[in-house]
């Protein structure tokens, strides 16, 4: 069988000499002259996709005020952050709404602003301790302050996505955007022949530690992602970057009236076309791509689906249903989207962009499960210390020791004692009943009679 290796095409890649086209030059390619031809000639695919994606977010690490702070509230222009990570480390959520302003404003706008060197009102309140003594802090920051800024986004790039319509009598405001009544519009996401997962849907090059083009930086795919369902052909990857790298003109907030704000970011991926089964695969057509035409009247997550429809016709501007010519449009920028491709393109062509093949291939089988609503009955648990045996002073619980050590240097009187393997062994017989190691044990594996 024909192939060629990665290192091959890197090679190309330093001496100038890689032929790279984008997905679209591509379908045209293996129309006209079929994958062999298309394998021979060309060595990269440049993939690409813009479009919102709600399930994104920044990992931020402020570094340590003087006196220090264990922050467990923080606010980012009065936009939340996640916060139970470690003292000065958060998390930030694209679509977290700010208390001010609610659905015109929130982790997205943050984040574009952090990009753009926007100036962004740090607050945040603690409850103090010995080691982190501050109550609260009010600060000024920008993206260059910190000394951290990493976005890692658990579900983005869809292999394809419903098109939304609406029976109903009433307008809909939904994440698939403003649906009139009467099916008096098609709203449709995802870039067809140009998204990544649509020509690589096998995953033989798109997988753990591709790198890829997020948002203007180089990043990589860490993983598939949440709701990563290719059976049904809605695969998805999870994604890592550089936030400091990233340009506004590929990562840009927004707001859809009455659901909230989302990102819309900017994904390339370069496929190697290693043998013809891949050029194949890259020669993918939106007349082959087919998707689920779904009625948004019905609040249910089982909506009824209308009809299957290619995304040549969700582009083409127009959809007949039962006979009525309804009008389509994107949600997702076709424009960028092209935009992307050809820039991915180009970085490769000038020897700026080297392509990785993944060290783990991304799960080919798995499915979404619903949630379901049961009764309550979960309850909460805090360990209880177990009793200590009669004619001892203390006990340690080894189903609850993990054998951190810090046992070691807590107790005057060697209770405590290692093995060469780093096991903690005890010595009851040896406890003065000083209880000194009682609040020490994170474990709360160690019981003492006083």
């Amino acid at each position: 069988m024909m192939k060629k290796t990665l290192e091959e095409i890197n090679e190309k890649i330093k001496e100038g000499k890689a032929v790279v086209l984008t997905a679209e030059e591509m379908t045209r390619l293996v129309k006209e002259k079929g994958p062999e031809d298309a394998f021979k000639q060309v060595d990269v695919v440049t993939t690409a996709t813009f479009g919102a994606m709600c399930s994104s977010g920044v990992f931020l690490n402020f570094g340590h005020a003087d006196p220090p702070i264990k922050m467990t509230k923080v606010w980012l222009n009065d936009v939340p952050a996640y916060t139970g990570i470690a003292a000065v480390d958060a998390y930030l959520g694209a679509t977290e709404p700010s208390e001010k302003f609610h659905f015109y404003y929130g982790g997205a706008q943050v984040i574009e602003d952090l990009v753009r060197r926007k100036p962004v009102v740090l607050r945040a309140e603690a409850y103090g301790t010995d080691c982190y003594p501050r109550k609260s802090i009010t600060t000024v920051i920008t993206l260059d302050d910190l000394n951290q800024a990493i976005m890692v986004n658990p579900r983005n790039a869809y292999q394809r996505y419903n098109a939304a319509t609406n029976s109903g009598s009433k307008t809909l405001f939904t994440y698939m955007g403003k649906l009139l009544p009467e099916m008096a519009n098609i709203t449709f996401s995802g870039a067809g022949e140009l998204s990544p997962l649509m020509n690589d849907p096998d995953f033989e090059t798109i997988g753990l530690g591709t790198r890829i083009f997020l948002a203007g930086a180089e990043g990589y795919i860490i993983g598939h992602g949440t709701q990563h369902s290719p059976e049904n052909g809605f695969a998805t990857l999870m994604v890592k970057g550089n936030l400091k790298e990233m340009s506004p003109e590929f990562l840009r907030a927004a707001v859809f009236e009455g659901y909230g704000c989302t990102l819309y970011l900017g994904l390339g991926v370069p496929i190697p076309v290693l043998n013809p089964g891949i050029a194949r695969k890259t020669g993918i057509s939106d007349e082959e791509i087919f998707t689920s035409l779904v009625d948004y009247s019905y609040p249910s997550r089982n909506r009824p689906v209308l009809k299957k429809v290619s995304y040549a016709e969700l582009k083409s501007g127009w959809v007949e249903v039962n006979g009525k010519k309804i009008k389509t449009s994107p949600l997702s920028s076709l424009f960028m989207a092209k935009k992307i491709a050809r820039l991915l393109k180009e970085k490769i062509i000038r020897g700026e962009f080297f392509l990785t093949l993944p060290v783990e291939r991304l799960p080919e089988r798995s499915t979404v499960k619903p949630l379901e609503i049961r009764e309550v009955r979960a309850e909460q648990f805090i360990k209880v210390k177990k009793d200590i045996p009669e004619q001892k002073k203390m006990y340690k619980d080894d189903s609850l020791c993990f054998h951190c050590g810090h046992c070691l240097s807590i107790c005057p009187s060697g209770v405590f004692m290692k093995t060469e393997q780093w096991e903690i062994k005890s010595q009851p017989e040896r406890c003065s009943g000083c209880g000194l190691c009682l609040d020490a044990c994170p474990a709360g594996a160690i019981n003492v009679r006083k």
